[in-house]
């Protein structure tokens, strides 16, 4: 299915990176390390690397992932690419930030599963960036899958995220132009938490 999904000559999602991504840039600290989950064709990745992270890249389309890699080579960074299945990664514990941006391809047992995961990855300290859609979004079919279980609510996230200490979890609307993926008024949600030390 995903390959599929990526194997056109367009980037479905843009070159440009993620408004959330853009809108919280000063949690891209230069020279930190952070791991980009379900990473798609680059855009993210590559925008985090231009702002001077080491990033590593997960994703598991091929497709994506030789587009990814062109685009890094497009704005001359360097991006750790690797081909993975997330839901079945053995997640290293090693970074300070952890970015996962409209990843909401799986239902409640794989979202535990890879929240779970992401959580380990992330050092004492570091953040977990999570960007997606409510289930509002269902009225809009403006991008994102057509389950509402596979959404995201204030609540879920913060339960989710027990324990940790919750910078944002805004939910709101706004109208989102990133290639064909995501292109109108959409639900959206923003999430930032920091792991305790």
């Amino acid at each position: 299915m995903w390959e599929q999904r990526f194997a056109t000559d367009d980037y479905i999602s843009g070159k440009a990176p993620a408004r959330f991504l853009t809108d919280h840039d000063p949690h891209l600290t230069p020279g930190a390390t952070a791991l980009s989950v379900a990473d798609g064709e680059g855009r993210n990745s590559v925008y985090m690397a231009e702002r001077g992270l080491q990033v590593t890249a997960l994703e598991f389309a091929p497709s994506a992932l030789r587009k990814a890699t062109a685009l890094a080579a497009e704005h001359g960074v360097h991006v750790d690419f690797q081909q993975v299945d997330v839901l079945g990664y053995d997640w290293p514990n090693q970074y300070d930030l952890v970015a996962g941006i409209f990843i909401q391809f799986t239902g409640p047992d794989g979202r535990h599963t890879l929240f779970e995961g992401m959580k380990s990855a992330v050092k004492p300290g570091g953040l977990v960036l999570l960007h997606g859609y409510t289930p509002d979004q269902l009225q809009h079919g403006t991008g994102g899958p057509p389950f509402a279980e596979n959404m995201y609510t204030p609540e879920l996230l913060r339960t989710a995220f027990a324990g940790w200490d919750i910078l944002e979890c805004r939910a709101y609307e706004r109208e989102v132009q990133e290639g064909r993926g995501h292109s109108g008024q959409s639900a959206l949600i923003d999430f930032v938490a920091r792991k305790p030390l």
